[in-house]
């Protein structure tokens, strides 16, 4: 039985020319046209860089994610099934890469820990004079790492908190206080 409200989501997305131009690409791409899956590239990659380099902070890693994730939609493109828009599916398998991949980082720097460097162990310092204001993008890049990723998930990727909080494995209560973390940081930050 189909969903009414579903086939009118459907039908409101197939008839965006962006997205029957996306829908047309990737048929051309599981076909095996590389050049169809380049336009999509082309198309998104600005889009999953930036989310990635929000939830990171470094451009480094964020390109090196936007390439993973390139590669991993091309391996799974045969699984998009079009019921969403091609940007929803691909920013989906974006967002779910670069949390792996903060897990992992964290795992790793978990298990070996230098003490020729003590940074970690000392107190941030506020450099910041008295007259001076941070902009947006690096009041939020300087939010710790959990109350980041959760607050990029919510307000700048419009995700419900229980959606972060599956994507993340954690309990949407803690997605809600780290958010409320978040802001109040950012308020003064900003202040």
């Amino acid at each position: 039985m189909v969903n009414a409200g579903m086939l009118a989501t459907t039908d409101t997305v197939r008839m965006d020319p962006r997205v029957n131009q996306d829908l047309e690409w990737v048929n051309q791409a599981k076909a095996g046209d590389t050049e169809a899956f380049e336009q999509l590239y082309r198309a998104h990659s600005g889009r999953v860089y930036a989310v990635c380099l929000r939830m990171v902070k470094d451009k480094t890693q964020a390109e090196d994610l936007v390439q993973e994730a390139f590669v991993r939609a091309w391996q799974k493109l045969n699984t998009f099934r079009g019921d969403s828009a091609f940007t929803t599916w691909l920013h989906r398998l974006s967002v779910n890469l670069t949390l792996t991949h903060l897990r992992n980082q964290k795992r790793r720097t978990d298990k070996v820990m230098s003490t020729d460097d003590l940074t970690p162990f000392e107190k941030p310092v506020n450099e910041k004079k008295s007259g001076e204001k941070l902009d947006l993008e690096a009041a939020i890049a300087s939010l710790p790492e959990k109350a980041r990723q959760v607050f990029v998930l919510h307000e700048v990727e419009g995700y419900k908190h229980e959606e972060i909080a599956t994507m993340m494995g954690i309990a949407s209560g803690t997605t809600k206080a780290q958010l409320h973390r978040a802001r109040r940081m950012l308020r003064e930050a900003l202040a």
